[in-house]
């Protein structure tokens, strides 16, 4: 037991190590949304008017970009996965006497840490911007943004799992979080889009995510918040499952 502690640990803190080695990374993974906040929300802010917000646009954007965030650095550790193999560290991790499953929850905890990272500096940000957080429950903040961390961590390494090329795995990536960021209503209430949206947006885990993160910043969401937790945890149950078996049959 102390033995798979020990393996979640080191992967958990290279993972950590790695992420603020590549200063680069932090300052890419941040440019667009800040530019979404700093252009988009400040630009329309008195543009729209939304119930409970006073009309400001970006108080309603900011916890829509802050899920976009978890989501881009959370689904990140898929390439970390595909790198560890070309470079051989993952056949080096293969093999150790560990079970896989601890190498997964290692590196998993890992990519949803360092996405945790990515949206509190985000919130910073946005709070410099004139964003007004309610920040009373933020210990429940911190834990629902690691459950939406660690749903997209696991989703990125289960298709990780299954490809060999990192240009491959960028294109696929581009393909699922673009539809899963604009169907979220991050940008826009999902009251106010075409039903066959609505129906497509129950289907995107990101809803959720951006409705329980808007009722605890803001105290309002569309969706109860109840509700957005437990599709929140049945997705991350679901996507953990499929990462297990795909990174099981792994060859060594």
């Amino acid at each position: 037991m102390n033995r798979e502690l020990e393996a979640i640990y080191a992967l958990w803190k290279r993972e950590i190590i790695r992420f603020f080695r590549a200063k680069s990374r932090i300052v890419g993974s941040l440019g667009m949304p800040f530019f979404f906040l700093a252009i988009l929300g400040t630009g329309l802010n008195n543009a729209f008017s939304f119930p409970g917000m006073e009309g400001n646009y970006l108080q309603f954007l900011t916890p829509g970009i802050i899920g976009m965030v978890l989501m881009f650095g959370s689904m990140f550790a898929g390439i970390i996965v595909l790198m560890d193999r070309q470079f051989g560290f993952l056949k080096e991790t293969l093999v150790a006497p560990v079970s896989r499953l601890s190498i997964i929850i290692g590196k998993s905890i890992g990519g949803a840490t360092t996405a945790m990272i990515q949206g509190i500096i985000i919130m910073v940000l946005a709070v410099f911007l004139g964003v007004q957080f309610s920040l009373a429950n933020i210990v429940l903040l911190l834990v629902f943004m690691f459950l939406i961390s660690f749903m997209f961590v696991s989703l990125g390494i289960a298709i990780a799992s299954v490809l060999d090329d990192m240009h491959g795995f960028q294109l696929i990536m581009n393909f699922i979080i673009m539809p899963f960021f604009f169907l979220s209503g991050a940008l826009f209430p999902l009251s106010s889009a075409p039903e066959i949206l609505r129906i497509a947006s129950m289907f995107d885990p990101l809803t959720y995510g951006v409705s329980g993160l808007r009722y605890i910043l803001l105290g309002t969401s569309e969706i109860d918040f109840a509700f957005s937790l437990a599709a929140i945890l049945g997705f991350s149950i679901l996507f953990i499952a499929i990462a297990i078996y795909l990174f099981n049959r792994i060859e060594e």
